[in-house]
């Protein structure tokens, strides 16, 4: 019986160290992807910090593709100095992760205060005319993002470049996809788009904080798994005296 659960728990372990593998470029992947879009959106934070949990999610995916190598030679050849190693490299990585979790919950939370702070100043550096950094990120977020405005397309009046524009129009970039010529004036407001942008950023990057949590969350309870898995082959070995590897002649007592 003994036997049979030790089987099975090397059987699980050689499984999750090839998931360890698929989740450490899942992991890296989820972490670049919130690098990539905080570059489309960081006009809109003034905190960098922001982006702590995708830097150690990165370093988990990392860490993660190690273990799997780790795990699958000491389960494979029984090491329990392998197995004692990978167990306590699981259990850093677990707290280490229970940590991201932490962190993008408050980060989340902090989203919309740091919105709130910085998209009228962004706003109000925005020139059609000479596409900066600024007019890009706003052009580029009312088109992804269906939006117009802050809170909606009369936000513009009220804007630096509207005012010296003196031709009652928004930027093109509030334009709905499927209307053709569209000139972006206000006397035709139902070619624009008419729910404000800052709701709808805050709204997409506490949704990239969420992947980042979940994504955090399900590979811990694999690594619990896997940390389970490698305690009962220790736990098992160590309490079996039938099961000895005699160092002299290399044969099983």
């Amino acid at each position: 019986m003994g036997q049979c659960g030790i089987t099975s728990s090397k059987t699980v372990l050689v499984f999750l160290n090839l998931i360890f593998w698929a989740a450490a470029g899942i992991l890296c992947y989820v972490g670049a992807y919130v690098f990539i879009t905080y570059d489309d959106y960081d006009h809109f934070f003034e905190d960098v910090y922001t982006l702590i949990p995708a830097v150690i999610i990165i370093a988990v995916g990392t860490l993660l593709f190690i273990i799997g190598l780790i795990g699958c030679c000491a389960t494979i050849r029984e090491s329990r100095c392998g197995l004692a190693t990978f167990v306590i490299i699981l259990l850093l990585v677990f707290v280490t992760e229970v940590a991201v979790v932490v962190l993008g919950y408050i980060y989340r939370a902090k989203v919309e205060d740091e919105v709130d702070n910085s998209i009228q100043k962004v706003y109000n550096k925005y020139n059609g005319t000479n596409p900066d950094a600024a007019s890009r990120a706003i052009d580029y977020i009312q088109r992804q993002l269906h939006c117009c405005g802050i809170h909606s397309y009369s936000d513009w009046k009220n804007t630096t470049w509207f005012i010296e524009a003196r031709n009652n129009s928004v930027p093109l970039s509030c334009c709905k996809a499927s209307i053709i010529n569209c000139t972006g004036t206000l006397s035709r407001p139902g070619d624009l788009y008419s729910e404000g942008c800052e709701a709808l950023v805050v709204k997409k990057l506490q949704e990239i904080m969420m992947y980042v949590i979940w994504a955090a969350l399900a590979f811990a309870a694999i690594q619990m798994l896997g940390m389970l898995c490698a305690c009962v082959v220790l736990c098992r070995r160590s309490r079996d005296p039938a099961y000895e590897l005699l160092i002299t002649g290399g044969t099983y007592a």
